[in-house]
């Protein structure tokens, strides 16, 4: 992530970033202070054995120590308050974004690596940022304030820093081109770790099942062992910085006390200077290791920041206006099709192709077909979670591309195949389809979702808390409360994504019976693999490999549709003979 981009979530706390790097200048100072106050102490006060002169000096030393120990916290504090918030405004900003990615997008990034980024990497952008406050200037300000001071000193002594500061530099400098890279493809290697961690965790029963348990820790091991290979790697990269700088440094120090050590017998300085003269060099060996640690954290946050700007780049395909620029019009069909086809992103075949219907207001519909053969997809695009790649799909004669989001959100009431509750109590669960509704509509949904009972059984009723995800269910139970959370809000239309199937057949039927009876005109489209459940359907749709087979009411499609009889004979093969006999 450039510096510009990363300025627009720390520009709020301009002032903490303005604040951390000078106090830390301030203590470099003082710390720079410090080996002049040493030597005149050993070249005034120890040479002329001036006990008041060395008290005094050792007093101003006590008095530079604290003023710079209070403003090295100050900076830190005002560093952990930049790089904090910096990190709380980028995380928002991500969730912020995600929030607007259509299916495709999420589909294409992946669950894991957004976690990922949102987590691991901007954690690490955050600590980049306390590090850089704190000690991107320090560093180099001490190296070039011990060279200066050095020069004020000894101008032969001096010449060493003049020769050792550069060289370093270019070994620094080096050694980070060659790591930056590296550390984008141990962040890589994470995201492959995370995913199979995941994967693994969220499938634990079915790899137990199928006895799968050695293979899943070789495949976990063979992307660990690739992240080690990484990490050690760019650890042996980063681990000559240190051998690189001590060897320098020690060079220059032996070099420096040869000449420092024969300017002193040639009188031209005293003990004291030397002594300030080593102390510049030792300051600049301790910051110049701090500079190296800093340079590779640095080098980890830059690689991070890239990650999450890539995360902030993305636009979504899907854009709804701020108002409507059409009217609904109640004579047009409720819903419409109008060959419509829809490929998913990367993807070589399409899963719907030319797709073709109309549904009245108030009819049932049935949606009937082989597993992958576009069902889901197909009522997905009423909610538009994704958009047609081709053709028009329409709510009251209005394209769906022209409705507001809240627009789609208030006609249409979706229950997907996965049953999603989230922790809080049942009331609240319930309240995300009407967040103004009463604990009497809520019942009265409960009911007709045939959980009434459920909630009934519960300690606190409708004040039950549920754990994540609705752990403490069963899953039938779960499937009634988000059919339930769905009818709250009253939809003209209402989708079930094969969302009975957990639900025995008497509950499965009172449910059906329950859904005729909703008062209104309810549009309801029912996702089902049972033809049991979709027979006395107004319309039944029915696809095969992404392809409209047929439409019609059952006895139609018992005459018309290969398709079709073929799914209900499969289910009724008692059926099969009565038909070939003409008694059907």
């Amino acid at each position: 992530m450039c510096l510009k981009k990363l300025w627009v979530y720390l520009k709020e706390y301009k002032m903490e970033s303005i604040l951390a790097p000078l106090f830390k200048l301030l203590e470099v100072v003082f710390d720079l202070l410090v080996p002049v106050v040493v030597a005149k102490i050993i070249d005034i006060g120890i040479a002329n054995n001036d006990h008041g002169y060395i008290v005094k000096m050792f007093l101003v030393l006590i008095l530079m120590a604290a003023v710079g120990l209070s403003c090295s916290f100050t900076a830190q504090y005002f560093a952990a308050r930049a790089s904090v918030g910096c990190a709380t405004n980028l995380r928002q900003a991500v969730f912020d974004h995600i929030q607007g990615f259509s299916f495709t997008e999420l589909d294409t990034i992946g669950t894991d690596t957004l976690i990922t980024r949102m987590t691991d990497d901007i954690n690490q952008v955050q600590n980049g940022i306390n590090m850089g406050l704190r000690l991107l200037l320090r560093s180099p300000f001490i190296v070039i304030g011990s060279m200066i001071m050095a020069f004020t000193i000894n101008f032969k002594c001096a010449l060493v820093f003049v020769v050792a500061i550069p060289l370093l530099f270019v070994g620094v400098i080096f050694i980070m081109l060659v790591s930056i890279p590296l550390f984008k493809k141990v962040q890589a290697a994470l995201d492959r770790i995370t995913g199979l961690t995941r994967e693994n965790l969220t499938g634990v029963r079915v790899i137990r099942a199928f006895c799968r348990e050695e293979e899943s820790v070789n495949e976990f091991e063979i992307s660990n062992t690739e992240l080690t290979r990484l990490n050690e790697f760019v650890g042996r990269i980063s681990a000559l910085l240190n051998p690189f700088t001590y060897v320098l440094i020690n060079i220059a120090t032996v070099i420096l006390i040869a000449k420092a050590g024969l300017q002193v017998n040639l009188g031209t300085m005293h003990q004291g200077q030397v002594v300030a003269l080593y102390n510049y060099m030792a300051q600049m060996i301790v910051e110049l290791i701090k500079l190296a640690s800093l340079i590779i954290t640095l080098n980890k946050a830059m690689a991070c920041a890239d990650r999450v700007s890539g995360v902030l780049d993305i636009r979504t395909t899907m854009h709804y206006p701020e108002t409507s620029s059409t009217k609904a019009d109640p004579s047009a069909n409720e819903v419409e099709f109008d060959k419509v086809s829809f490929t998913y992103a990367g993807a070589g075949a399409s899963s719907l192709s030319d797709i073709s219907f109309s549904v009245k207001k108030g009819q049932t519909v049935g949606i009937i077909g082989g597993t992958g053969c576009g069902k889901s997809t197909l009522v997905s695009m009423i909610t538009r979670f994704y958009d047609a790649t081709c053709g028009t799909v329409k709510l009251n004669g209005r394209n769906v591309k022209e409705l507001t989001n809240q627009e789609i959100h208030d006609k249409v009431g979706i229950v997907q195949q996965r049953s999603v509750l989230f922790k809080g109590s049942i009331r609240d669960n319930m309240k995300w389809g009407n967040e103004n509704a009463s604990d009497s509509e809520i019942w009265d949904a409960l009911k007709v979702a045939q959980a009434k009972e459920v909630v009934e059984g519960k300690n606190g009723q409708l004040d039950f808390l549920l754990e994540q995800n609705g752990k403490n269910l069963s899953g039938g139970q779960r499937q009634r409360l988000t059919i339930a959370r769905a009818l709250v809000k009253k939809p003209e239309i209402l989708i079930l994504d094969d969302s009975l199937s957990a639900l025995d057949f008497a509950t499965d039927a009172a449910l059906r019976k329950a859904l005729a009876g909703l008062e209104g005109e309810t549009t309801t489209f029912l996702v089902s693999q049972r033809v049991a459940g979709i027979r006395q359907a107004d319309k039944i749709l029915v696809l095969d490999n992404g392809e409209l087979a047929g439409q019609g009411t059952h006895e139609e499609l018992m005459k018309s549709c290969e398709v079709y009889r073929e799914i209900y004979f499969s289910q009724f093969p008692e059926d099969r003979a009565k038909y070939e006999r003409g008694e059907m």
